[in-house]
């Protein structure tokens, strides 16, 4: 048994803490606004992230960030991309001590265009840096915590970090695969998002599923493209934080950004759609990192291009896939 810290007491963190609960760990699950810390305590559930999910009776819930540090073995942030730097400074500030640091977060820094490890990297002391790994690949909170069979990579600096990531998530429904690659891990879980919200503007705007089909296989190229130059293995891109991944998140009804993407097409304004929605998008913050870095490393990202530019300069979504389908015509490459 573990003492395991789960920072985020949103669906995600709410199921993994049924998910470690059932591996028999000891859970503390931190919420930092006060209220809702006090109403999940109470209910023992979300009705708006993630309704009929019982948090279990044994898990600790707090809102001061000290006491879910106390003694805790592995700290897992689940947390929005935006919201790890500050909650890594304030860790480092009370003096954590854990023996891993595990990101869930799927996201790119907009202001540095850094991926999660780096940004703990920067913000922890430099003798817990090698602790430091990253969880990602096809896994909607719902499904994990209705038990559906769900498979995902680990990847961090060193073995022993990854091993004892695998060892304690791992269980009959919940299998887990480790990685050393945490450049693609990390750009694989980022910028599927992206790919997912153009996924559901071709769906909002009747496509079918040739398109589709189109859009992943192309999206892949252009994710492992950037992978490739960042350093990445494109095996990496190809395995569970590349394409499974990418398949689930551009074909699920779970899907909060390829959701955006329907949106989107159907005429409503950015601002509109991310309001009334419970969750984040992580995708659509990532899409101005991906924009970016494709323009700071010279790759060629049609597909990243085009999310860019109906996100955020209200072009057209008709004429953002006809730009996409009259471009230049060319070999089928992958690199």
């Amino acid at each position: 048994m573990s003492r395991i810290s789960i920072l985020g007491a949103g669906a995600w963190g709410i199921a993994l803490s049924s998910l470690l609960a059932d591996n028999g760990h000891q859970i503390t699950l931190w919420e930092p606004d006060f209220q809702r810390a006090g109403r999940l305590h109470t209910d023992r559930e979300d009705l708006t992230r993630l309704p009929n999910v019982v948090i279990p009776y044994e898990t600790q819930i707090v809102s001061r960030l000290e006491k879910a540090l106390i003694s805790t073995e592995i700290v897992a942030l689940a947390l929005p991309s935006h919201s790890v730097r500050s909650v890594a400074k304030e860790m480092a500030e009370l003096g954590v001590k854990s023996d891993v640091f595990l990101n869930l977060a799927k996201g790119i820094e907009n202001e540095t265009l850094c991926r999660m490890s780096e940004v703990l990297q920067q913000e922890l002391p430099l003798v817990l840096r090698d602790r430091i790994c990253t969880l990602s690949g096809p896994s909607f909170a719902v499904e994990v915590a209705h038990k559906l069979s769900t498979t995902v990579v680990v990847a961090g600096f060193k073995e022993q970090i990854t091993k004892a990531v695998q060892t304690a998530f791992s269980n009959q429904y919940f299998r887990v695969y480790t990685s050393l690659d945490i450049i693609g891990v990390e750009l694989g879980g980022s910028l599927k998002n992206v790919i997912a919200i153009g996924s559901g503007i071709c769906d909002g705007l009747g496509m079918g599923d040739n398109t589709r089909g189109a859009l992943i296989t192309r999206g892949l190229a252009e994710m492992t493209r950037l992978g490739e130059k960042l350093g990445a293995s494109p095996r990496t891109l190809a395995g569970l934080s590349g394409m499974g991944d990418l398949i689930a998140t551009c074909t699920s009804k779970h899907s909060r950004n390829r959701y955006v993407g329907e949106e989107i097409a159907k005429g409503r304004k950015l601002n509109e759609i991310l309001q009334s929605m419970a969750m984040v998008a992580e995708g659509v913050k990532t899409t101005k990192s991906a924009y970016q870095l494709s323009r700071k490393y010279n790759v060629e990202m049609p597909i990243t291009e085009q999310v860019y530019k109906i996100l955020f300069e209200e072009k057209d979504p008709r004429q953002a896939v006809k730009d996409l389908m009259t471009r230049e015509p060319k070999p089928e490459v992958w690199s």
